[in-house]
């Protein structure tokens, strides 16, 4: 058996760019491939997170220098749990990462205050919430934006842990934030995730500041000598489709934090151990939960060629889903505008409860227009009236949602389109509505099923239900444009020039494909984007 392919870590290897922006190797054809072919392609780059050491100087998400940060991070975390009063844990980044931080300050937020203990987490996503459900890039260049939003979310805090993200160590919005606690640092415990390694950290000119986000973590590397600052920025290989960091970028960062969090609160609450040994079982449970989601190839790419099939034809693709799976929905249904080029009706998430259930900080964001309308209530008002077999509809769900109200759905979708498709999570051993399921069965085209078996760790079922479904829908939104014909070669050939990030990506990618000088690239790249 071949062993995993390591050309992106060669020094040679398009030595100009970071990690987080190589094109990778593994899915150079993937815009020729079959539905099938693509979810091989995405398996063998997820796969890419959980590959070991080699010689070269990359940390990696198993490495013994990461799993030794996570564990004084979560020390740090399980502090404040400990003593909550005047304490704070704020999970910051901008688009996909920012989204993931709400997702897990969120479910986290709800775990302590099911347990009585006072809730020590909070959130921050540049554009504020209503990034959470579309992209809003522009927001991301603004440092002086990132470091008043942590002021504010801070007050009156007398020891916070900030961890901020960015995927390739390069968002201006989250290097305001880390530079204002580096600033506090009788307040502040700073920590990074990113995905390069820390001397590939942007070093270019922040509008309206002195430093840069280079300079930032030089500042962090020799306080991190003596623990007053930390960095965990395993190399996790390039994206599937490069820079496109929502997709191992989005999954490494709920991998890091949720295993910090989960473990700190098993110190503080259960007395658990907090070791590397530990933390280091964690990190392989979510390994084995992609491998358990890569073991349905067949059935993910019935769903690929499904979400391709209606999005060629001019159909959507919605996602109806329960709990934090549907919040997965929202996300995935909101990166593809940025990340393709897709109107917001081609693929949308909807939500049981609405906003009740969603609990973002800014509350009910329907009055900003019909893309912010997520409830299952709206579906039925706006989208199902007008649903036809053109259509794809995947529902999301777990053996701990109410079946029966997923089977009443069903029926209802069913009868306007036989387009219909389920992802079903389910406890090993668990039997229960056996007969509800089977009626959802029937109703519909598909239903990938998976059994999970009780976790050896204490890391939380659901969590893994929460990646393998993240993975799930990566594939779907990818391969479905893939399919569209949105992608050439692995390069995003109809993204959104929004923010200074995509504008670099872009003139690059025209470089690239065209063989002219950079200057010549921007200058087409600026008349196009100004249409002079």
């Amino acid at each position: 058996m071949e062993g995993p392919d390591r050309t992106w870590e060669s020094p040679d290897y398009e030595p100009s760019l970071p990690v987080s922006e190589k094109s990778n190797p593994l899915t150079r054809d993937i815009d020729q491939a079959s539905a099938i072919g693509i979810v091989r392609m995405l398996q063998a780059c997820d796969g890419q997170m959980f590959e070991e050491d080699t010689a070269v100087k990359y940390q990696r998400l198993l490495s013994k220098q990461v799993v030794q940060t996570l564990v004084e991070v979560a020390k740090r975390v399980e502090l404040i749990l400990k003593d909550p009063q005047d304490g704070l844990v704020v999970l910051s980044g901008c688009g996909t990462s920012g989204r993931i931080a709400f997702l897990v300050a969120s479910r986290f937020s709800r775990r302590l205050k099911d347990v009585n203990q006072s809730s020590v987490y909070s959130y921050i996503i540049a554009g504020g919430d209503r990034a959470l459900l579309s992209s809003q890039e522009a927001p991301e260049d603004d440092a002086k934006l990132g470091r008043l939003m942590l002021k504010e979310a801070c007050e009156g805090k007398k020891r916070v842990v900030f961890i901020g993200v960015s995927c390739g160590l390069s968002a201006p919005f989250v290097a305001g934030q880390l530079d204002f606690c580096l600033r506090h640092p009788e307040v502040f415990t700073p920590v990074l995730v990113g995905f390069n390694p820390a001397h590939q950290a942007r070093d270019e000119p922040i509008e309206g500041c002195t430093f840069t986000f280079g300079s930032v973590v030089q500042r962090m590397l020799e306080l991190a000598q003596s623990q007053r600052a930390f960095i965990i920025s395993p190399a996790v290989g390039p994206e599937a489709i490069s820079g496109s960091s929502r997709m191992k970028g989005g999954s490494a960062t709920k991998i890091l934090l949720e295993v910090i969090l989960s473990t700190a609160q098993a110190a503080a609450f259960s007395r658990a151990p907090l070791t590397e040994t530990v933390t280091l079982q964690y990190l392989l449970a979510y390994k084995n939960a992609v491998d358990v989601t890569y073991s349905r190839t067949e059935q993910i790419s019935t769903l690929v060629e499904a979400a391709g099939k209606s999005l060629r034809c001019g159909g959507r693709v919605c996602y109806l889903g329960w709990g934090t799976l549907a919040v997965l929905g929202l996300i995935d249904a909101s990166e593809c505008n940025p990340t393709f080029g897709a109107d917001y009706e081609d693929i949308r998430g909807f939500i049981a409860g609405g906003y009740v259930e969603l609990d973002n900080n800014e509350g009910p964001l329907t009055s900003l227009g019909p893309d912010f309308s997520i409830s299952h209530e709206e579906f039925f008002r706006s989208v199902l009236p007008s649903l036809t077999d053109r259509d794809t509809v995947l529902l999301l769900y777990t053996h701990s949602d109410d079946l029966g109200e997923v089977a009443a759905l069903a029926r209802r979708v069913r009868e306007r389109t036989s387009n219909l498709h389920a992802i079903y999570h389910r406890g090993g051993g668990d039997n229960a509505a056996t007969d509800r399921q089977e009626v959802i069965d029937n109703l519909c085209s598909s239903t990938l099923k998976i059994s999970w078996p009780s976790p050896q760790t204490r890391i939380s079922v659901h969590m893994q239900w929460e990646l393998s479904t993240k993975l799930l829908l990566n594939a779907i939104s990818t391969g479905g444009h893939v399919l569209k014909g949105k992608v050439y070669r692995n390069h995003m050939v109809d993204v959104q020039v929004t923010n200074s990030k995509l504008y670099r990506r872009a003139a690059r990618l025209l470089q690239k494909l065209s063989g002219h000088p950079k200057s010549q690239c921007e200058e087409a790249l600026l008349k196009a984007i100004y249409q002079s």
